[in-house]
């Protein structure tokens, strides 16, 4: 690898050592991630590394920063306070959200496409914590917004019986 016309290489963990060789190169059962074997000619130690390609989320201030699925958890676990809602549930819904965002396959996503993202399926997981997610998510600044979007839930509801 060169950066700034000087070549750089994997530091071996264990001894320092500034450069590795790889023994093997596989990619991840998503596809989202390659792992490497290396090896350290120095120490001869092997180790394994993995490489994923940064997502970057463009704010509304114009800042970017690297996509945390950790913070899609967070934002949803506030609005699923009080609520019925597992851990693991909203480990899933977090894992969701990230591979609808990354099968898009662009390297900068606008917040609010996030945002989006996250409704759907945590409509599905919980519709209070739904409607407390886009309260916030969407601004609602009245009770008619409410009324709103509890009435597109209800139609949503409806139509999915009459498939049942």
């Amino acid at each position: 690898m060169r950066i700034w016309g000087r070549r750089t290489g994997m530091h071996c963990p264990f001894c320092r050592h500034p450069d590795t060789r790889v023994i093997d190169s596989r990619s991840t059962d998503d596809g989202a991630a390659i792992r490497r074997r290396r090896a350290c000619p120095e120490c001869e130690r092997r180790f394994t590394t993995q490489e994923t390609v940064l997502l970057m989320v463009a704010k509304r201030s114009g800042v970017t920063e690297p996509f945390s699925r950790s913070k899609i958890i967070a934002g949803v676990r506030r609005a699923c306070q009080g609520r019925p809602v597992t851990e693991d549930a909203l480990a899933k819904l977090g894992q969701s959200v990230e591979e609808e965002i990354r099968s898009r396959g662009v390297a900068e996503i606008p917040s609010h496409e996030i945002g989006l993202a996250i409704l759907g399926p945590l409509r599905e997981l919980d519709e209070v914590a739904y409607l407390h997610f886009a309260s916030v998510y969407r601004g609602f600044e009245s009770l008619a917004d409410f009324e709103n979007e509890i009435a597109v839930l209800r139609t949503g509801r409806a139509v999915a019986n009459e498939r049942d």
